[in-house]
Formats: structure tokens, C-alpha cells, sequence
């Protein structure tokens, strides 16, 4: 079972493992990072899509098991309140990132459009193909974004069980998405495909899976036995393999991408289960689970400083490290947690009730 504390075992620690293989897939491609030559910097490099699809997985779960059980304790889904509360969790962060790039953009130090504006302000960069690099990153944040949109709604509307179906009939059908627009849509396959909400949401599908069957799961004993297996850790080297094949071939975008998603989600119910464990124990140590809470912030920040095609000081190895963590620190302190302090006192007064947030200690996001 998971223990009862201010959130759920080991996720902080695989939040943790996932920016830090977004970051190294950036900055194999920065020059002066110590690659050495006979390694070909594109095995890295798809290592960072690895990354957001964990993130997407650790979403859709813990989003889905605060819906849930909201939805057991008061046979409804507050919808306000969830948008109240993930107003205040992303957008200060997100939108201050954004009038910084706007700012700098004044001053030439990175190039931004109108449209990237536009787009990056709308949460729809997943649907720009033009994007600049230092809004790039927002294609994922858009994705979650337009989750947030359509899941807790789905669900107040249509129920758990049949809100489960759905995901996964998406999960099933995403594939055979991905196939159409290879065939019908070729030129979408390099700069798009990898990036649309209805290409890529599968992830974020599974993690919801997880989150509904989690407690019958570990009722099973089957369960238990698969996770104390000696030979789970081929789950995890699978993803590793399934996630360096071509992103452009059909058997990616087939086969490939369901492997990363079920095999994610097998690792993220191990973890959780597992917290004990000496891999729990490093997932759930200080440094690990301090740069998983930090992760938003962090994600936000690198892209400009991990950025191949400038030639600032700022975006060269090593100080370009050095800029991330200040940048992401700075934005945590200053601007994210006065945003949740801020947060919190609003709702007290706005959602008075007490009794869901007693219940779900576990599910603080």
C-alpha cells in the first residue's frame, strides 16, 4: 500500500529522472559538452521525448486519482475548484516565463514571432510546427493543458467506469491515428506528429488507466508477484529500446510508442508499490525528490539556456547549467510557491469545505 503522507512515494524521484533525461537530450548538442566523438549524440536525443512521456504517464495519474476520489467522497467533481487550482499551480509560472521571453525578445537576445506569442499564450504550440526553439518546449505543456480541459469534465459527465473506457479505446485507437497521418498527412510525421494532443496523449491515457484499476491492482496477488520479480527490470531496459527506434517509421509509431507507454506505466506502479526498495529508496532521497518538486520549474527554464543554435555565454556548457538552476530556483521561490501560498488562501475563502482536502493528503499537485 502507499503510505500516508504528503504525496505519493517515488513520483517526485521519477519527475526527478525525467527532466534530467530532457536536460542531457539537450545538451548533447551543445558545443563544448564533454560527448565523446565516437558516441553519435542522436541516441540522446531521444531521450527526451522518453522524459516527457514519463511525465505525461505521472499526470494522468495523479490528476485522475484526485478526480476519483473527489468523485467517491462527493459523488461529483468540483469543477471550478479544479480549475481554480490548476490555474494557480501552472499558469504564474508559465505565463512569467513567457513575458521574460517577450522582454528579452526586445532586446534581440532570443527570437521570438507574433505567432509564437500567440500560440504559447493559447497553450496550442503543440499545433505550431513553426515554433522558435525557446517556446518549443510548450507543445507538452499544451498537451496537459488541453487534458485538463476535457478529463475532469469527461468524467463528472460520464462517470469513472465509463471514463475508463475511454481511456482506454484512446490508448487502443491512438495508434492507428498516428498510422492515418503517416499515409494521409506525410509531411506531418517529422515536425508534427510527435506533438499533437491526438498523437500523443496515449501516455496521459495510461496513467489515468493506472490511476482507476490502481486499487484492485494491488489486490491482486499476481500483481505483487510480477512487481517483486527479479526480472521486471526487462520492463524498464524494453521503453530504453522501444524509445531509440526511428521516430519516423510506421513500426514507431505502431508498435514503438504503446511499449513506452504500458512499460512507463508497469515502472510507475512499481515505484510506487516498491518505495521501499532500494530503488525506492534513492527515488524518494533528498536530492531527487527536491528536483522532482522543482521539475516544472525546471523544465520551464532550460530550454532557452540549453539552446544548440545560440552563441550567448548563457546558453554554452557548463554555464548554461549553471543558469538553469538559477533561473528554475528563482522561479520556484519567487514565483510558484507565493503563487500556491496565494492559492491556498484564496481557496480557503472561495471552497471553505474542509472534508475532501483531509481525505486526500496524498494528492497534493
Amino acid at each position: 500500500m502507499v503510505e500516508k503522507s504528503s504525496r505519493i512515494p517515488s513520483l517526485d524521484g521519477l519527475r526527478a529522472i525525467s527532466i534530467a533525461l530532457v536536460i542531457l537530450s539537450h545538451l548533447v548538442y551543445i558545443e563544448g559538452f564533454p560527448l565523446p566523438k565516437a558516441i553519435d549524440p542522436l541516441w540522446f536525443d531521444r531521450l527526451g521525448p522518453l522524459g516527457v512521456r514519463v511525465f505525461f504517464v505521472i499526470s494522468g495519474f495523479l490528476i485522475t486519482s484526485l478526480l476519483l476520489q473527489e468523485l467517491e467522497t462527493n459523488k461529483s467533481i468540483n469543477l471550478g475548484k479544479f480549475y481554480f487550482r490548476r490555474t494557480l499551480r501552472i499558469f504564474p509560472p508559465y505565463y512569467f516565463f513567457i513575458l521574460v521571453m517577450i522582454i528579452l525578445n526586445k532586446f534581440n537576445w532570443v527570437a521570438l514571432s507574433s505567432k509564437d506569442i500567440i500560440h504559447a499564450f493559447t497553450y496550442t504550440v503543440n499545433y505550431y510546427p513553426e515554433r522558435s526553439w525557446v517556446i518549443g518546449h510548450g507543445w507538452s505543456l499544451s498537451v496537459e493543458e488541453q487534458f485538463y480541459l476535457l478529463w475532469p469534465a469527461l468524467l463528472l459527465l460520464i462517470g469513472k467506469r465509463r471514463g475508463l473506457w475511454i481511456a482506454l479505446s484512446f490508448f487502443l485507437l491512438a495508434p492507428f491515428i498516428r498510422l492515418g497521418y503517416y499515409y494521409l498527412k506525410p509531411a506531418f510525421v517529422e515536425y508534427e506528429l510527435g506533438y499533437r494532443f491526438e498523437t500523443t496523449a496515449d501516455a496521459i491515457a495510461m496513467g489515468c488507466l493506472l490511476a482507476g484499476i490502481y486499487k484492485w491492482l494491488i489486490s491482486q496477488p499476481v500483481f505483487h508477484r510480477v512487481v517483486k520479480s527479479r526480472w521486471f527490470i526487462l520492463i524498464p531496459f524494453l521503453v530504453l529500446v522501444a524509445s531509440e527506434i526511428n521516430p519516423v517509421r510506421i513500426r514507431y509509431l505502431l508498435f514503438a510508442i504503446p511499449i513506452q507507454n504500458l512499460g512507463i506505466t508497469a515502472c510507475v506502479a512499481w515505484c510506487i508499490t516498491n518505495y521501499k526498495s532500494l530503488i525506492g529508496g534513492v527515488l524518494n532521497s533528498r536530492p531527487l525528490v527536491f528536483l522532482g518538486v522543482i521539475s516544472y520549474s525546471v523544465y520551464i527554464w532550460q530550454q532557452p539556456f540549453l539552446n544548440p543554435y545560440s552563441s550567448l555565454a548563457v546558453s554554452q556548457f557548463p554555464l548554461n547549467l549553471v543558469m538553469v538552476g538559477m533561473a528554475s530556483l528563482a522561479s520556484y521561490f519567487l514565483v510558484e510557491q507565493p503563487s500556491l501560498r496565494f492559492r491556498q488562501r484564496l481557496k480557503d475563502r472561495i471552497f471553505p469545505s474542509k472534508r475532501l482536502d483531509q481525505k486526500i493528503g496524498t494528492l497534493k499537485e
